[in-house]
């Protein structure tokens, strides 16, 4: 009896450490998502109004589109990963005709919303269930969120061209 008393207390203390551990790295998700936030409203602050429809080469994405591809993948990723329903269909604000910069920060900063809101209502255990992404790609909640982050990074950094190209300074790097 006392064996099984100490194995359950031990099970429950392993089970107590794994979900403390877990509850960090959403916590932490949370933050790298908010400072990612911060950054990318930075890029869009920093490219002058008039050349938000700038296209370094014909075959490019202006940086508007750059940018609105970015929010629409959030929204994808992020509901495949959260399970929240996105209020944008998928490519529906590339696509859309009001590409203001006014109009594409509100859109873009609200992607960062929903992908942080969708973490917030996570719970730690929902971060290691599979999930498909895109109907085809089978990997953990985390993974995916992951995946969406470093999509956004990658569209965010190539805004360094063209914030340059239009004669200004792009954010410093905030790792931090």
């Amino acid at each position: 009896m006392k064996i099984i008393k100490q194995s359950s207390l031990l099970v429950l203390l392993m089970f107590s450490i794994v979900t403390a551990k877990a509850q960090t790295a959403l916590e932490k998700t949370v933050a790298d998502w908010e400072r990612a936030k911060t950054y990318t409203k930075e890029y869009l602050d920093a490219m002058p109004e008039g050349s938000f429809s700038l296209k370094p080469t014909p075959q490019m994405r202006s940086f508007a589109d750059q940018f609105l591809h970015l929010a629409d993948a959030n929204y994808a990723f992020a509901s495949a990963a959260t399970d929240e329903k996105s209020p944008v269909a998928m490519g529906g604000l590339e696509k859309g005709s009001d590409k203001s910069k006014s109009t594409v920060t509100k859109d873009v900063l609200a992607s960062y919303d929903f992908v942080i809101a969708g973490i917030k209502k996570m719970s730690a255990e929902k971060l290691s269930e599979k999930v498909k992404l895109f109907g085809k790609f089978e990997m953990t909640r985390e993974d995916a969120l992951n995946k969406c982050f470093e999509h956004q990074t990658h569209h965010r950094g190539q805004g360094t061209v063209y914030i340059r190209l239009a004669g200004a300074t792009p954010p410093a790097e905030k790792l931090f």
